[in-house]
C-alpha cells in the first residue's frame, strides 16, 4: 500500500506545473552552451578548492576571484535565472508537501483506527 501511494504522489508531483517548469528550464539551461561552459568552469574551481581543503591547503585568492567573476557572469544569464526561479518554486511546493506528509503521519500515529488499505 505504501509503495502504491508513494508512486501515485510521485506521478501527481511529476504532473504539477512547478515540476514541469523545472524540467523545461533545466532543458533550456542545458541547451545554453554559454551558461553550461560557465557552470562547468565554476564546478571545476569548486572541486579544485575542495581538494585543496582536504589536503589542508587554502584555496587561492585567484580561485575565489575567478568564482566571483563566473558567478556574476552566470547570474546575468536569463535562462539561468529562470532555472533558479523554477527550482525555488518547486522547492517551496516540496516543502509544503513534506509538511502535509508529516502532519498526516502525526495524525496517523495517534489514530486508534488502523487501516492497511
Amino acid at each position: 500500500m505504501l509503495e502504491e501511494k508513494a508512486r501515485e504522489l510521485g506521478r501527481i508531483i511529476g504532473q504539477s506545473p512547478e515540476y514541469q517548469a523545472v524540467k523545461r528550464s533545466s532543458e533550456a539551461l542545458n541547451s545554453d552552451r554559454e551558461a553550461v561552459i560557465v557552470l562547468q568552469q565554476m564546478e571545476k574551481i569548486r572541486m579544485d578548492a575542495q581538494q585543496m581543503i582536504q589536503r589542508g591547503e587554502q584555496p587561492t585568492q585567484e580561485m575565489e576571484q575567478q568564482l566571483d567573476d563566473l558567478l556574476s557572469q552566470v547570474q546575468t544569464n536569463a535562462v539561468y535565472q529562470k532555472a533558479i526561479s523554477a527550482q525555488e518554486n518547486f522547492d517551496k511546493v516540496m516543502y509544503q508537501i513534506n509538511n502535509w506528509i508529516m502532519d498526516g503521519m502525526k495524525k496517523g500515529a495517534t489514530s486508534s483506527i488502523i487501516t492497511l488499505s
